[in-house]
C-alpha cells in the first residue's frame, strides 16, 4: 500500500469547497491529484471518484454525461471530455450548492478557453504544485517560515538543513523524490516519452514531435533566464509562431511557467519580457541532460536550477497560505537584477538565491538596487545554502535556503 503524504493545498480545497459549487483542481502530470482527491478526508468524503483515464468512464462521459452526474462527485483528467463540463454547467445552474464537484486535470483548465468559459463564476481555480520540501519531510504541521518572516521579520531560532544537489535533481514530483534514487533517471526517460506520446495530442495538433521535444529540451537549459521566443526559435529552427505556440502548450500542461516583471518602482530601464521557469527542478534537469551539478560542474546551470527548485517550493507555499501573493522578478537591463519578488498584502519582498554556502558584499548588489528604488520593499534577501541567517543592514537580511522554505 503506497503511503499518503498530506499536502498543503487540502485545507485551501475544503474551505473552496464550503463556498463554490466547483473546485477544480489542476498540475503536472504526476504531482499527486488522483493520490491526494482519492485519500484527503476532507476532501474524498462521501464523493465518488471517477477518472476519464478509464476508457468505460470516459466513453459513458462522452454518450450520456448527465448518467455520471448524480451526487457530489470526483472527476480526474476532465479536459478529454468537454461534453461533460457542459453537463455540469447546467446542473450546477440548477443547484448551486456548495461543493458539489470536484473536477482535475493535467492541463491548466484556466488556460483552456471552452473550460473557463463553460465554468465562469461557478470554479473555483486551484494548482497542486510539485512536492514541496516541508510535504516530503512531513513537517506541514508548523507554520511555513516564510509566512511568519514576513508577518514578523523575525530571524529563525535555529539553524536550517541546506538543500543537497540530490533534492535538486530528483525535484518533486512524487514517483521520482520519493522512490529509489538509482531509479529516476529512468522514471523520467518514461514520464517524458509518456507526456509527448500523450498530453500533448490530446492538448494539440502537433505534426513534428521531435521539433517539439527538442524545444523542450532547449527551455530546460534556460530556466531561470528572461525569456526570449526569437532566440529560442532560432535555436530550435522553429518559426516564432511555431515555438510561441509550443511554449504555451508547454505551460498550458504545467511543464513551465512564465514568470512576470515587477515594474512597480522608479527604474526607467526595466525588462519586460517574462522570465523562464520550468515548474519542476528534477524534470529541468533531466530535458537538459545535467545529472551532475557539483559547483565548478556548470556553475550558471547549477544557480538556475538551485533558483527554479526555490521557486516550486514557494509557489506550492504561497498556494496554500497565500493565495493573493504573487510572484515575479526584477531586472534592470545591464545593470541589477532580482531573483524573485513577492508582493503580498501590499508588501513587496525581494529574494536572490545563491546556490553557495557563502556570499561576498558583490551578491548583494542587486538587492540594494532594488531596496533604493521600491520604497515599499520592506525586506530583501539573500537565500544561500548555508546553516545560518543574519540581519545585514536595514530591510536586507541573509537566510538559509532551508529556513526560507521550511
Amino acid at each position: 500500500m503506497t503511503t499518503y503524504y498530506p499536502r498543503e493545498i487540502s485545507l485551501r480545497i475544503a474551505r473552496a469547497m464550503q463556498h463554490l459549487p466547483i473546485v477544480v483542481l489542476s498540475g503536472l502530470r504526476q504531482t499527486g491529484k488522483s493520490t491526494l482527491l482519492q485519500n484527503e478526508t476532507a476532501v474524498a468524503r462521501d464523493r465518488i471518484y471517477r477518472t476519464l483515464d478509464d476508457f468505460a468512464i470516459l466513453a459513458a462521459a462522452q454518450a450520456n454525461p448527465h448518467s455520471l452526474l448524480a451526487g457530489d462527485a470526483i472527476f480526474d483528467e476532465v479536459q478529454r471530455c468537454p461534453e461533460l463540463l457542459v453537463a455540469i454547467k447546467r446542473m450546477v445552474d440548477e443547484d448551486r450548492r456548495p461543493g458539489r464537484y470536484i473536477l482535475s486535470g493535467s492541463a491548466n483548465l484556466a488556460l483552456l478557453g471552452h473550460v473557463s468559459e463553460t465554468l465562469a463564476g461557478r470554479a473555483v481555480y486551484l494548482s497542486l504544485h510539485p512536492m514541496s520540501r516541508r510535504e516530503k519531510k512531513r513537517t506541514t504541521f508548523r507554520p511555513p517560515f516564510l509566512v511568519t518572516f514576513l508577518k514578523s521579520l523575525e530571524l529563525p531560532s535555529e539553524d536550517a538543513e541546506p538543500v543537497s544537489d540530490q533534492e535538486i535533481l530528483v525535484g518533486g514530483l512524487p514517483p521520482a523524490c520519493l522512490g529509489p534514487v538509482d531509479s529516476v533517471a529512468e522514471w523520467f526517460r518514461g514520464y517524458v516519452q509518456t507526456y509527448v506520446d500523450r498530453d500533448v495530442r490530446q492538448l494539440s495538433q502537433i505534426t513534428d514531435l521531435v521539433s517539439f521535444h527538442t524545444l523542450a529540451q532547449l527551455a530546460a537549459l534556460r530556466t531561470g533566464q528572461v525569456l526570449s521566443v526569437s532566440s529560442l526559435a532560432r535555436d530550435a529552427k522553429l518559426n516564432a509562431v511555431t515555438c510561441g505556440r509550443y511554449l504555451n502548450l508547454l505551460e498550458t500542461s504545467f511543464l513551465i511557467r512564465r514568470l512576470p516583471p515587477f515594474l512597480k518602482n522608479r527604474s526607467s530601464r526595466l525588462i519586460k519580457s517574462p522570465k523562464l521557469l520550468f515548474t519542476d527542478s528534477g524534470l529541468a534537469a533531466h530535458l537538459a541532460g545535467i545529472s551532475n551539478i557539483e559547483p565548478g560542474a556548470d556553475d550558471r546551470l547549477r544557480g538556475a536550477l538551485y533558483e527554479t527548485y526555490v521557486v516550486q517550493n514557494l509557489a506550492a507555499l504561497l498556494e496554500a497560505h497565500l493565495p493573493d501573493a504573487h510572484l515575479a522578478y526584477w531586472h534592470e537591463q545591464g545593470r541589477h537584477e532580482v531573483d524573485i519578488v513577492i508582493e503580498a498584502d501590499r508588501k513587496v519582498f525581494a529574494i536572490e538565491v545563491k546556490a553557495a554556502t557563502r556570499w561576498s558584499d558583490s551578491d548583494l548588489s542587486g538587492l540594494r538596487a532594488f531596496l533604493d528604488r521600491t520604497p515599499n520593499c520592506i525586506a530583501a534577501i539573500l537565500a544561500h545554502n548555508g546553516k545560518d541567517s543574519v540581519k545585514l543592514d536595514d530591510r536586507l537580511w541573509a537566510l538559509a535556503i532551508g529556513k526560507l522554505i521550511e
